[in-house]
């Protein structure tokens, strides 16, 4: 367990390592801001100061090369926006920045990145789902699909084929040239928050359940074509530490996440108690090496 050195105020969601500088990135809820340390805790700095750039309420993030993805959105439903921005990890400088502002409540919650160039944005609060082909300047409706409803987490196969969206009805497998759906989604493969694929199956972070026992980091093990979710399998049981785990991402081998977000003690305007924050602590679990059968 690695304890973060960052102000017990943050409320964490979105995370994203830099491999190459073995950095953590973590976006905050409270005070839209981004800030970052090295990957065993030591090195605490604000890499994004509140409100520059406009940025908002932090979600989703993701890292391309020197490319640190931020989406962010106001927690107010009469006052809703979304943005997303595009920052140079090297300098912080701003790349590019993009904004939803409709009259309809939008939500977007996370994002992937494919090997084109194309970013891949979920809306946890409709049955659409975004796409900017970069370098455009424009988000576009990739798919607007009463079966893929409130999808939060995203993530793409390695080959870059397929798109798999974590929605309330499940997870739900896309073929990312035919926008068509491969497979046929299953309640027991949903509440989950953050999602990634590696070495052929996907990992995830589920806490949407009332229930808490069906709550935990999963595995969902995928057929070889990456097409069917074949079964689950619970690596990490939610026990009272865990205080709403959201995203995650996958360096090195090791799951990294925040295991005490404390997003129960925030209510979208005020701290509801202050003395239960406490210092976060991020997790660090060495998932099995997959052993490829060549014949």
């Amino acid at each position: 367990m690695i304890e973060l050195p960052f102000e017990q105020s943050l409320f964490p969601e979105g995370i994203a390592i830099d491999s190459r500088t073995k950095t953590v990135y973590l976006n905050s809820l409270k005070s839209k801001k981004i800030v970052s340390s090295s990957i065993v805790g030591n090195n605490p700095k604000t890499f994004l100061e509140t409100d520059e750039h406009n940025y908002l309420a932090g979600f989703g993030m993701t890292i391309k090369g020197d490319t640190l993805y931020a989406l962010g959105n106001s927690l107010r439903a009469d006052k809703n926006k979304s943005i997303l921005l595009l920052l140079q990890i090297s300098t912080g400088d701003l790349i590019e920045s993009y904004s939803i502002n409709h009259s309809k409540f939008q939500y977007l919650n996370d994002l992937a990145v494919s090997y084109k160039n194309e970013i891949f944005i979920t809306d946890s609060e409709s049955n659409k789902s975004y796409k900017i082909q970069r370098p455009s300047k424009t988000i576009e409706i990739y798919l607007d699909s009463k079966n893929i409803p409130n999808s939060n987490g995203i993530t793409i196969s390695s080959n870059d084929e397929y798109l798999y969206f974590a929605s309330n009805n499940g997870i739900c497998i896309v073929e990312k040239a035919s926008k068509r759906i491969v497979n046929q989604p299953k309640e027991e493969f949903s509440s989950i928050d953050g999602l990634k694929f590696y070495q052929g199956n996907l990992y995830g972070i589920v806490n949407g359940w009332g229930d808490n026992s069906k709550n935990g980091l999963f595995k969902f093990k995928l057929n070889k074509a990456g097409t069917e979710v074949l079964a689950k399998e619970k690596l990490i049981e939610f026990t009272e530490e865990f205080k709403i785990p959201t995203t995650f991402d996958i360096f090195d081998g090791n799951i990294f996440f925040v295991i005490n977000t404390q997003l129960d003690n925030f209510d979208g305007e005020k701290i509801l108690d202050l003395k239960k924050l406490e210092p976060y602590k991020m997790l660090k679990l060495r998932l099995p090496k997959v052993i490829i059968n060549k014949g």
